[in-house]
């Protein structure tokens, strides 16, 4: 039996217990949202298990509070295959009174909520999983935290563990968790069944709408090559009418880019929106990424040494992998992951932004002494545009890199930390 690999989202998840009676536990498939809430919960019902599937599905009909009965919190899998369990757990927690009471998964595949009575409103509390950061995987060492970054420390100190060779295997391998237990040639493959899966399978099982897999492919192909983008649906229709004989208008455009996000294939970033001192446009478009950057990789058919070999695909989908983490850290933090762009054209990769107000700059690079140069001066481009006055100044500026051999602070304060040091 393999062993755990805890998560970030298990502290996530317990705080939440804690305040509501029950959690849905939201992500990608193979994410590992039922293995983590397993070790979270004192009692379990498949659903789905084939030998009790039949016998769960009629008792979900006639007496549901039957299957709610268990060691808590007791962890519902699959329950979106009875969404009328959703009300029967409302009910449970309305009438017991007490928080932590059940842990919901399911497919990721949305239930159908037609059923559904009530939203859940103060009975429930969401929590969404990611695949693996680096930290969680066990390749960064964790050396620095992106919490104490928050607090400015006058230096730090971390030696990188990982080098160029090995980013592109993790940028390939994903964080998906049964691949970390895997031997490296069959690890890269499961990024490759997974994009399987959503063109032949998942893209169509979320609404029962058929849809065409070419069209799946190449729009998934334009997301990958948009990695870190803030392009239109009108790019992205342009890219899958390339290779498509048929008509092609925005509305089937954005029905497949709703899918992809419905079953967190995608998961774009959201604008930030300071206050500035002069009065410059702030684009306001969501900026594309994928939720794991070896569903990009695996769109364009691409390994680790195609990577080396094409940096400015590396760096895109290495942006993509960065993303992916600091969300991931960002939750545990209680906050979220935005990105800048304004008119002039001065950009900013990510911003952490946290509910106290308090918020990081970071720009991501490859790495080497000119790109990191440049990384800093963007930094204090846009650090140097904000409006004190009506807003803290940023915490802490950070150039995130792939490699490097130390995570150090340079003497103008801005810090320099390779990916395989960083952790929540």
């Amino acid at each position: 039996m393999k062993a755990y690999k805890k998560r970030i989202a298990d502290e996530v998840i317990k705080k939440k217990l804690k305040g509501k009676g029950a959690v849905l536990v939201e992500g990608a498939k193979w994410c590992g949202k039922t293995t983590t809430s397993e070790e979270l919960s004192g009692s379990v019902l498949y659903m789905s298990k084939p030998d009790n599937m039949k016998q769960n599905l009629m008792l979900a009909e006639i007496n549901p509070s039957l299957l709610l009965e268990g060691e808590t919190p007791r962890l519902i899998d699959e329950w979106q295959i009875a969404p009328k369990l959703w009300d029967a757990v409302r009910y449970e927690v309305d009438h017991r009174n007490e928080e932590g009471q059940f842990i919901l998964t399911g497919s990721a595949v949305p239930a159908s909520m037609n059923e559904v009575q009530h939203t859940g409103t103060g009975r429930f509390a969401w929590v969404r999983m990611r695949p693996m950061s680096l930290f969680e995987s066990g390749e960064s060492n964790g050396s620095v935290r992106l919490s104490e970054l928050f607090q400015s420390p006058e230096q730090i100190a971390a030696i990188n563990p990982i080098n160029l060779k090995q980013i592109a295997f993790l940028v390939c391998r994903g964080g998906w968790p049964r691949a970390t237990f895997l031997e490296d040639e069959i690890a890269l493959e499961q990024a490759y069944d997974y994009y399987d899966a959503i063109i032949n399978q998942d893209i169509s099982r979320v609404d029962g709408v058929k849809r065409d897999a070419e069209r799946v492919k190449t729009l998934m192909r334009s997301y990958a090559r948009n990695q870190g983008a803030q392009v239109p649906n009108t790019t992205l229709k342009a890219d899958m009418m390339a290779n498509d004989a048929d008509t092609l208008d925005e509305d089937t455009v954005l029905s497949y880019v709703n899918a992809l996000k419905k079953i967190f294939v995608v998961e774009d970033m959201p604008a930030w929106n300071p206050n500035l001192r002069s009065k410059t446009a702030i684009r306001t478009s969501d900026t594309r990424y994928f939720t794991d950057p070896s569903i990009g990789v695996a769109a364009l058919g691409l390994g680790p040494d195609d990577l080396i070999g094409d940096l400015d695909t590396f760096g895109l989908m290495f942006e993509c992998m960065c993303i992916r983490d600091l969300r991931v850290f960002a939750d545990a933090l209680g906050g979220g992951v935005y990105h800048y762009r304004d008119k002039s054209g001065l950009e900013c990769d990510a911003v952490v932004h946290l509910r106290n107000g308090s918020y990081g700059l970071i720009e991501i690079k490859l790495g080497g002494d000119q790109a990191i140069e440049h990384g800093v001066k963007t930094l204090k481009q846009l650090a140097g545009k904000i409006d004190t006055d009506k807003m803290k100044s940023p915490a802490f500026l950070m150039v995130l890199t792939a490699v490097g051999d130390y995570a150090y602070r340079r003497e103008d304060g801005v810090y320099v930390v390779p990916i395989g040091c960083l952790r929540d």
